[in-house]
């Protein structure tokens, strides 16, 4: 019998790579596929709202399938996620979307007045990542750099070597970040500011949010405009925003659960998707 189909967008800067334990914590249910690298392809370029970005991950999926898929997405893959399956619910079972913030109410307004007024690349997180170290003298040194840092000394044993096993490349200096510094800036300047458009109403597929109880990020959103989007699949577990290096294991474990609950939402309500003929979907 064959597994069920899941489709994973990774968090901005941390190539699909980095997250090799919690794929393999999710293996034996689910036929995981990943794009390396999103908002790095010159055909889909970084745009206000991303919405080539959203193109390229359509593009993926009727690419690689034949049949509608599960999104799990963390971060920025979790909110590409939410915009995939808003645009094309044909393609999807359902999403699961690992603390991306849902920014609706009064503060999308005032995140497109930043944008408007031209300081989107004066505020956090662009604000630091424009000016991120990115070059180091060896995979060793890169090493030493990240694991000083607490964010990083937070990630379970091993998830950090899968990150510079992933995420660097030879540079006449020595080694450099993949996943460059202007790209992860360009996604931070141009965060969705449409998104209570996006989630006004019932969403076209079930969705649902898990999120870590220490996160900065999903802080300064709230949480109030997430639940009114996911109603009972909503979650949240120890660690921060970056939880599925933190705890791995439990992170995947938490994502079968709510994917479990999802799908049996959708086959209660009916869901079933039939694929046509000409490989479009129903």
């Amino acid at each position: 019998m064959s597994k069920p189909k899941l489709h994973f967008a990774h968090a901005n800067s941390y190539p699909a790579g980095v997250y090799r334990q919690f794929f393999e914590r999710l293996n034996d249910q689910f036929d995981i596929q990943a794009l390396d690298m999103h908002a790095h392809n010159p055909k889909y370029p970084v745009t206000d709202c991303w919405p080539r970005l959203v193109d390229e991950y359509i593009a993926e999926l009727t690419a690689r399938y034949t049949e509608p898929v599960i999104l799990v997405g963390h971060s920025l893959g979790g909110m590409l996620s939410l915009l995939v399956a808003h645009a094309r619910p044909d393609l999807v079972r359902c999403v699961v979307m690992l603390d991306a913030p849902v920014v609706a109410g009064w503060r999308a307004l005032v995140w497109r007045t930043i944008k408007l007024v031209g300081k989107a690349y004066d505020v956090p997180p662009a604000k630091f990542s424009k000016r991120r170290r990115n070059v180091w003298p060896s995979a060793a040194a890169a090493y030493e750099h990240f694991a000083s840092k607490d964010i990083f000394a937070a990630w379970a044993p091993g998830v950090l070597t899968d990150y510079i096993d992933n995420g660097l490349k030879p540079h006449a200096e020595g080694v450099q970040l993949r996943y460059t510094r202007e790209a992860e800036t360009a996604v931070y300047a141009t965060l969705p500011h449409h998104l209570p458009k996006i989630v006004r109403g019932r969403f076209p597929v079930p969705i649902g949010f898990i999120g870590g109880t220490d996160s900065w990020e999903t802080s300064q959103s709230g949480h109030e405009h997430t639940q009114a989007l996911v109603g009972r699949h909503f979650r949240l577990i120890p660690g921060g925003h970056l939880f599925p290096m933190e705890t791995p294991a439990a992170a995947a474990d938490a994502t079968a659960d709510m994917i479990a609950g999802l799908l049996d939402e959708q086959s209660t309500a009916g869901g079933a998707k039939k694929v046509l003929k000409n490989g479009a979907f129903a």
